[in-house]
């Protein structure tokens, strides 16, 4: 694995007027709900993560990820694609453990590769910022035949490979698809194609209703000597899980890991959500 670099830390009610002449009025805001909290009806607001100090040597906009161990990433529901089976364009809130939101992502692809490639389809991944500055580029080239785990080692065609930047335009790694006979097998190097870390699936899982329980990949050191966390696709409760491709996911990691690695697991999360729980839903078979 790649030394874990020390980063320096730096430091760094309104109401509105109206009236006439030199006596202007206050109006004060209109009464609304505690902070926090939403209408009666409506959805909660978002909360956001509070926008953590600069750090020297950390890609802008990754601070946030050098306080977390834990990322929670939900897929949005898109009503069309749920009563249609019309493909759309898949959008993800990644939040940290307290549920505040850290960075937002939505997905660019053709609109005829969605319709007519599905999941194997090339996309740019665009994750933003509370401040919507895009932080996270994940980038997946379209590649014909890709994706079988029996050749990948050998055919660089049926390999899958993504790569991570971060900021946009600069590699800060990748994550590469290697075959296996039975689990599904990642690799995530570095800028330069250097090993860093791997993943493994399980054997065989259940994408169905009848699976209610999580899906596992572990991720494991270079050597495979030790699990030091995973990329976990969490039950979603019957309905969404039954209608929908939008699915929950968590990735866990140890608090001092790199934060170009830790950028890079969640465009692993990415490639993963698309090559294996992105199929269609029964009720659009």
């Amino acid at each position: 694995m790649e030394a874990k670099p020390g980063y320096e830390r730096t430091q760094y009610g309104m109401g509105t007027q109206y009236g006439m002449g030199t006596n202007p009025v206050t109006v004060p805001p209109a009464p609304g709900p505690p902070p926090g909290q939403g209408l009666p009806g409506q959805a909660p607001p978002v909360q956001w993560m509070p926008p953590p100090p600069t750090i020297v040597g950390c890609p802008p906009g990754l601070e946030y990820l050098t306080q977390l161990d834990q990322i929670l990433v939900h897929q949005q529901v898109e009503l069309l694609e749920a009563f249609t089976g019309w493909e759309t364009q898949n959008k993800y809130q990644v939040k940290n453990a307290l549920g505040q939101q850290i960075f937002f992502a939505s997905e660019e692809s053709d609109l005829c590769m969605r319709q007519c490639c599905g999941p194997q389809r090339g996309f740019t991944m665009h994750v933003v910022d509370n401040a919507n500055q895009e932080v996270i580029r994940v980038v997946r080239p379209f590649q014909c035949c890709s994706g079988c785990c029996w050749c990948a080692d050998c055919c660089d065609h049926c390999a899958l490979t993504i790569a991570v930047e971060a900021p946009p335009g600069q590699p800060i790694g990748h994550v590469r698809q290697r075959g296996s006979k039975w689990k599904a097998h990642y690799d995530i190097l570095d800028a330069s194609f250097q090993p860093l870390l791997k993943i493994w699936g399980p054997c065989c899982f259940c994408q169905g209703i009848c699976c209610t329980c999580d899906i596992d990949f572990r991720l494991m050191t270079s050597d495979d000597s030790q699990q030091i966390g995973k990329i976990s696709k969490q039950w979603s409760g019957i309905g969404k899980e039954w209608y929908t491709n939008a699915d929950n996911f968590g990735i866990t990691f140890p608090m001092d890991l790199d934060v170009k690695v830790k950028g890079t697991l969640l465009g692993a999360l990415f490639l993963i959500d698309f090559m294996f729980f992105e199929q269609p839903k029964n009720n659009n078979n």
